[in-house]
């Protein structure tokens, strides 16, 4: 006989309660379709010894009273945990509620990037405004403006009258550069058309960030494009810092240098100070990452060893005025910490760096060593032998009477917040009510994904008739909860799995999700530029059913090979390797996006209905 539906499930889970054995009957039946036979495979080993290899999936017998079974196994479908037993047909297949939601996730997804596009950041924050001049005006006739929008809100503007100058320089690096970059070209090279000004600048790029028609854009305006790699620098990046460092040196007062700063810039703009080698910055930078630390105290070490960052552009650049527009990727946007903060005086010193060097086990006998030139480096600059990055009362930063501006102005033109609003926005629009968790998110990633799992198990309470459960509730269902910042991932040494922060955070909320039996919600975490960790997915999407059904694929494969399943997802949870599991089956689990040309942190998104 052939079963049909919910029975063929059924009968697998009284093969698998009763542990047939040889000789012992059963009801024929014949599994005819993919799912039957991941859930066969599910069961295979408790009777495999009466089934050939060859053999086609049935079994005949008359000894069984198969309606007796079928009510007793019916009463056992309830058991929360009987998942980790066998494979139910409610767990492998996605409910119609989490089919929408994961569309509506994307929806989010596209507002959130679209809202923090880096060239209409730059673009909506600079105009050219013609100059008005009278008998008793100092501006020279016919001269321009260059207006730049320092706030949001339209509070402060810096003014530059273009007049005084006879070079405009475009300096940008990071994963948004290069459409930073067109932006400030744009304008630049509009003010060369009615003024005598030259443009010229270098943009470093992470490799495969910018299009071939960004690149050939540039060139026309006498920009270089420089590749490099990212998040450990190669020689490339070391190339191109150089280039810039050195065109910074050669500007004088009638040069307006403008920089464009986004996430990644740390890596892309990347000098070794003497006597520190490519080499070391790379073993400096694997162990930091390794370390679990933030971004903001990397970045603390990073200023010490580098020839450009913590303010060190701006003052190479003096007696030039410097323009600086930065898309941050850091929660609470410190521009001192976005990208190093080249350009900005640093507020940290050689002490901050000696403490955070012991708090994360950096020193020679510690977990994650330093190498050896680094942790000397920074113990001469301890002892008062080397000069720190330069302050706020360098001449870099103090103001200018001419221009009525700092000599060095930094303007934040997007981040992490603007993301999450539109987010937050697109999901209102699509009918959920909206609960913002914050911009400053952080922690180890699997822990924070405990945080949303619990939040969002509270709220599908309200899908009860018990008015108690909604007493307290951040808002009503259908709810979109909406979180921005950057976790981390502490790995342990000679860690080989595949993976970034924002799957790892994905996997670890599948893994609860299944566990307490949640449905109907959809966990969506991703880096708004497009890449978590060193892979090409932008993060994950996830449900309750998502890891069985990943497990499910993986035993199919394996029974169809001869070999036993042995990819589970608590294992890849802790080999942190959720890339590979993810990419195990070839569904939408991974976000791919390709480079966004942004980078604004994360953010991630929860759906309950």
């Amino acid at each position: 006989m052939i079963l049909k539906g919910k029975y063929r499930y059924l009968m697998l889970s009284l093969l698998h309660q009763c542990k047939l054995k040889r000789g012992h009957g059963a009801i024929g039946f014949l599994l005819n379709d993919r799912w039957d036979k991941l859930a066969f495979v599910s069961s295979r080993h408790l009777y495999q010894s009466h089934v050939s290899s060859k053999s086609r999936i049935s079994f005949v017998s008359n000894d069984i009273n198969y309606k007796k079974h079928r009510e007793w196994n019916q009463r056992h479908l309830s058991y929360r945990h009987f998942l980790a037993q066998n494979v139910s047909s409610s767990s492998l297949d996605i409910t119609s509620n989490e089919k929408q939601m994961r569309d509506d996730c994307k929806k989010m997804i596209h507002a959130a990037i679209q809202a923090v596009d880096p060239y209409v950041a730059v673009h909506d924050r600079m105009r050219l405004q013609t100059n008005e001049t009278t008998e008793n005006s100092s501006l020279a006739k016919d001269s321009l403006t260059l207006v730049v929008q320092a706030e949001r809100d339209e509070s402060r503007e810096l003014k530059y009258d273009l007049s005084n100058y006879d070079n405009i320089k475009i300096f940008s690096f990071g994963k948004a550069s290069a459409a930073m970059a067109i932006a400030a070209t744009e304008i630049a090279k509009e003010a060369a058309s009615k003024l005598p000004i030259k443009v010229d600048g270098t943009v470093i790029i992470k490799d495969d960030h910018a299009t071939s028609e960004e690149i050939e854009s540039l060139a026309k305006c006498n920009v270089s494009v420089r590749p490099a790699s990212h998040p450990v620098p190669d020689a490339r990046s070391v190339s191109g810092a150089n280039e810039i460092l050195q065109s910074s040196l050669s500007a004088d007062s009638r040069t307006l240098i403008i920089v464009c700063i986004s996430g990644g810039g740390s890596a892309l703009f990347c000098s070794p100070r003497d006597p520190l080698t490519l080499q070391d910055l790379m073993k400096t930078n694997a162990a930091l990452l390794s370390s679990g630390m933030p971004i903001e105290k990397m970045n603390v070490i990073r200023k010490r060893l580098e020839n450009g960052k913590g303010g060190k552009l701006a003052s190479a650049a003096q007696p030039a005025t410097v323009l600086t527009l930065i898309l941050s990727d850091i929660i609470g946007d410190p521009l001192d910490l976005i990208a190093s903060g080249p350009t900005v005086p640093d507020s940290s010193g050689w002490v901050e760096a000696a403490e955070i060097v012991r708090e994360y086990g950096l020193n020679h006998d510690g977990d994650y060593p330093l190498p050896p030139a680094v942790l000397n480096l920074l113990q001469m600059g301890l002892d008062g032998l080397l000069e720190d990055t330069p302050k706020s009362d360098n001449p870099a930063f103090s103001f200018n009477d001419a221009t009525s501006t700092l000599n060095t102005e930094n303007v934040l033109v997007g981040n992490n917040y603007a993301a999450v609003m539109a987010a937050a926005d697109e999901a209102q629009r699509l009918g959920y009510h909206p609960a913002v968790i914050g911009t400053r998110v952080e922690g180890e990633a699997s822990c924070v994904a405990g945080v949303y799992v619990s939040m969002a198990e509270m709220l599908s309470r309200q899908r009860g008739k018990d008015d108690n459960n909604i007493r307290y509730d951040i808002a009503r269902l259908p709810v979109a909860l909406i979180a921005g910042g950057e976790t981390t991932v502490t790995l342990p040494p000679n860690s080989n799995g595949k993976g970034g922060r924002n799957q790892e955070l994905a996997l670890s909320a599948a893994i609860r999700m299944q566990e307490i039996g949640l449905r109907d919600v959809v966990l969506a975490s991703l880096g708004t530029d497009g890449t978590d960790g060193p892979t090409d997915a932008a993060g994950a999407m996830v449900d309750g059913g998502t890891t069985v059904r990943i497990e499910s694929t993986i035993s199919l494969e394996a029974e169809n090979k001869g070999l036993s399943p042995t990819f589970h997802a608590k294992d890849a949870l802790r080999n942190h390797n959720a890339y590979n599991y993810f990419n195990s089956r070839k569904d939408d689990s991974l976000i791919i996006t390709g480079p966004t040309g942004t980078n604004v942190a994360d953010i991630c998104i929860t759906l309950v209905r």
